[in-house]
C-alpha cells in the first residue's frame, strides 16, 4: 500500500513541475529571460516562491528543466533500436523525441530562441546536454567492434552527435523554423563524419 502512495506522490510530484516549468517558459518567452523574476513565475503559478524552489534550484533550472527528461527519452529510444544497427543512425532516430514533444513550431521556435539567445540558459543547455553523453556512451560502447578504446570512442561518438544536434538546432532557430531540423543535423553529421 506504502508503494501506491509513494506513486501518487511522485506522479503528482511530476505533474506539478511540469505545469511550474510550462508557466515559467510561457513568461520567458513574453517577457525574456533577464526581465522575469522567480516571483512573477511564482505568482502565475499560483505558488509561493518557497514552493517553487522546493521543486527546482534556481531560474535556470526552471528555465531548462525538460532537457534532463530529454535525455532519458533519447537514451531510452537508442537502447530501443536494433543491437545491429549503425550508432550514428540509432542515435539519428533517438534524437527525434525531441520533435516528438507536445507543443506548437511556434512554441518550439519561442523556446529555442529564447534558449540559444540567453548566454546563462545557451551554457546550462550544453551543460545538461553533455549529461547526456553520460546516459548514451554506455548503450553505443557494445556496439563498437572490441579494443582498448571502446569507452573512448563511445563517449567520442555520443558528444559529436550531441554537437551536431546543437548544431543544426541553432541553425534551425537562424532560419526562423522554416527548415527541417534532422536535414540540417544529417548536414553537421556529414561534415564531421567525413573520411
Amino acid at each position: 500500500m506504502a508503494q501506491k502512495s509513494t506513486s501518487i506522490r511522485e506522479q503528482t510530484r511530476a505533474v506539478v513541475r511540469s505545469l511550474l516549468a510550462r508557466t515559467a517558459l510561457e513568461l520567458f518567452a513574453a517577457k525574456g529571460y533577464d526581465d522575469t523574476t522567480v516571483e512573477e513565475v511564482a505568482a502565475a503559478a499560483g505558488v509561493s516562491r518557497r514552493t517553487l524552489f522546493n521543486y527546482f534550484r534556481n531560474k535556470e533550472d526552471l528555465a531548462l528543466s525538460g532537457l534532463s527528461e530529454q535525455g532519458e527519452l533519447i537514451a531510452a529510444r537508442f537502447a530501443e533500436r536494433p543491437a545491429d544497427e549503425d550508432p550514428w543512425a540509432s542515435l539519428r532516430a533517438a534524437f527525434h523525441v525531441i520533435e516528438e514533444i507536445e507543443t506548437t513550431p511556434e512554441h518550439r521556435l519561442e523556446m529555442m530562441t529564447l534558449l540559444f539567445g540567453n548566454e546563462s540558459l545557451r551554457a546550462g543547455h550544453a551543460e545538461k546536454q553533455a549529461r547526456w553523453q553520460d546516459l548514451l556512451a554506455p548503450l553505443i560502447e557494445p556496439r563498437l567492434p572490441d579494443s582498448d578504446h571502446r569507452a573512448l570512442q563511445a563517449r567520442a561518438i555520443a558528444a559529436a552527435a550531441i554537437t551536431c544536434l546543437q548544431a543544426a538546432s541553432q541553425e534551425w532557430v537562424h532560419a526562423g523554423g522554416q527548415v527541417d531540423l534532422f536535414g540540417l543535423y544529417d548536414t553537421a553529421v556529414r561534415a564531421i563524419r567525413r573520411t
